[in-house]
């Protein structure tokens, strides 16, 4: 009886330990892992839909964490806004959104201008089939948002849009265009946010 507590108070007092390492080690890596989250995931989403654009900012260096709504618990929600300027003037901002695909989340960096027009998108993390659903990344699909006015939203072809979905991967591709639309509805309010 004897050996199995005194068992059971070492590993105790090990899970213990480990867990007290791995809370520190969270805490101290945290901007570590923002910062290389932002290099290498959202940086090339954010350069991919607004390439098209002459900014002679930094919008990673710039970005806004912009207060768009609350959720049903009434806390705030934020959402990083990263402006592309020309002579100090906004000329398209990107930003992140979430749909629901076949295989969980994706997420998606939306760019639009101020002008009203979608400036591209990019899948930045998806869940989805390889081979099937993965294929939402590819350039034949995204490159369909491109200059699409925002008023209306964006829908598929099959549901009356300008959108072809990936054959085979029509979840997917409806989770795209859910994250589209969601970020098209907080446009106004970041609109008036940035400007």
């Amino acid at each position: 009886m004897r050996e199995l507590v005194r068992m059971v108070v070492v590993l105790a007092a090990i899970c213990a330990c480990s867990g007290l390492v791995l809370s520190f080690a969270n805490q101290a890596t945290r901007a570590q892992r923002e910062n290389q989250l932002l290099k290498f995931v959202k940086g090339p989403s954010i350069q991919a839909v607004l390439g098209d654009y002459d900014y002679d900012n930094d919008p990673i260096q710039d970005r806004m964490a912009l207060t768009v709504g609350t959720d049903k618990d009434g806390n705030p929600i934020e959402t990083n806004v990263f402006p592309a300027k020309t002579d100090g003037r906004v000329a398209a901002v990107a930003y992140a959104a979430t749909g629901t695909g076949y295989g969980g989340e994706i997420d998606v960096m939306v760019g639009l201008s101020m002008d009203g027009k979608l400036a591209g998108i990019s899948v930045m993390t998806h869940s989805e089939t390889p081979g099937l659903g993965a294929r939402i990344t590819e350039t034949a699909f995204t490159e369909q948002f491109r200059g699409l006015p925002l008023e209306g939203g964006v829908q598929l072809s099959g549901d009356g849009g300008t959108i072809d979905a990936v054959s085979g991967a029509s979840f997917s591709s409806k989770g795209v265009i859910s994250a589209i639309n969601n970020a098209m509805e907080l446009f106004p309010t970041i609109k008036e946010e940035v400007s």
